[in-house]
């Protein structure tokens, strides 16, 4: 393998950055402080949200979306197939029951109307997923959800800084959770965030998130703070620390340049795989605007295996990945809500050609066309 390993990603973390975390690590105050306020402040605008509050991840936002939802025992939420099982974990955890429904074809987002054709007396909420931060279709994602009053919670675990007919995600559903993870296009390290225009489904998650108390560690411990707080209910340790707002206030800051990197990027490998037959780029919707938080290729016809295909990129040097094993692969799915292979057709076919290619604001064109000519010259080697 070369020294010069391509990863899948790698995060832009400023002097700047370092510089935040170091003055938050100086100032004595580290959870629930100024920082964290500050930048749950900045999301809400960056998201179009009346409420945003930051958590520990992307799965502890969508746990508590779905509990301060009322998302409980014999409820059903529909989701897609195609996902980090943590979209479905979290529907288990919350007592209810995760329904799936197909992908559309060309943008391997859920598909409306199998979502439609999932609907039961027993659903509760849809829970859709932008996938590698393509927005969905959300206009007849919502008029499902109005005719039968039904809750919209967003999976944006990917999609920060997308927009859908010019509205930033964040702003559609009741809820949208986003993720701030290492390989995210802005991170935190760790954490997330629930962005939300019910102030009382706000409340709740503030409350849930720390315990279940009446009151954050920042009114208790502050110079104007009362001592003294209740639990309202059982909650949950789900902190987003003042470290984690050090950082991510920066990386708020560049989100939009870091997006716009990638797109010129996921730009220039459109047009240099135009040459090559076997290689069928991600399709994007006009009403959309796509954070390009990854970018997933398929293989046609190209002779060669997708697995033997990601083992030959390696072999040059060339880090990739698949997103994602379909959550009815896994075998606590299909065991205890009786999935199988053959159940969402669209996934399955599409999963088997599957590939993510390295996407990152640190790459350079050069990496771009590092990463097309290895494509091409183990594709040439299947021709001859």
């Amino acid at each position: 393998m070369p020294d010069d390993f391509l990863p899948l990603t790698r995060p832009d973390i400023s002097e700047d950055d370092i510089a935040e975390v170091v003055d938050t690590l100086r100032s004595g105050w580290l959870v629930y402080g100024g920082k964290t306020q500050r930048f749950e402040a900045e999301f809400r605008k960056l998201a179009g949200a009346e409420h945003a509050v930051a958590v520990s991840s992307c799965t502890a936002g969508m746990h508590l979306a779905l509990l301060a939802a009322g998302v409980g025992p014999g409820d059903e939420v529909i989701t897609s197939p195609l996902t980090f099982p943590a979209t479905a974990n979290v529907i288990v955890h919350a007592g209810a029951t995760p329904v799936l429904a197909d992908i559309c074809a060309d943008d391997l987002n859920i598909d409306p109307a199998e979502i439609e054709r999932r609907v039961t007396p027993r659903t509760k909420a849809i829970m859709p997923v932008h996938y590698a931060g393509q927005p969905c279709r959300m206009d007849e994602i919502l008029a499902i959800a109005r005719r039968h009053g039904l809750l919209v919670i967003e999976d944006a675990a990917t999609a920060a800084g997308a927009y859908y007919r010019g509205r930033p995600i964040g702003s559609l559903g009741d809820a949208t959770v986003f993720s701030f993870y290492a390989i995210k296009n802005m991170t935190t390290g760790e954490g997330g965030i629930v962005t939300t225009d019910d102030a009382a489904l706000a409340e709740k998650v503030a409350s849930l998130r720390n315990h279940g108390l009446d009151s954050n560690a920042w009114n208790r411990y502050a110079k104007e703070g009362q001592p003294f707080y209740t639990v309202t209910e059982p909650g949950f340790k789900y902190p987003f620390t003042d470290l984690q707002a050090s950082l991510g206030l920066g990386q708020l800051r560049r989100l939009r340049e870091f997006n716009e990197k990638r797109t010129r990027l996921a730009a220039l490998y459109g047009k240099l795989f135009a040459r090559l037959p076997e290689v069928e780029t991600p399709t994007v919707r006009p009403e959309v605007e796509s954070n390009w938080h990854l970018y997933v290729v398929r293989l046609r016809e190209a002779g060669i295996s997708r697995d033997a295909f990601i083992a030959a990129l390696r072999e040059r040097g060339i880090g990739t990945a698949v997103h994602y094993l379909p959550v009815h692969y896994h075998p606590y799915y299909r065991e205890r809500f009786g999935f199988g292979k053959g159940d969402y057709p669209v996934t399955e076919r599409e999963f088997e050609r599957l590939v993510s290619l390295p996407l990152f604001p640190l790459m350079s064109e050069a990496d771009v066309e590092r990463v097309v000519g290895a494509v091409e010259a183990i594709l040439g080697e299947k021709r001859r």
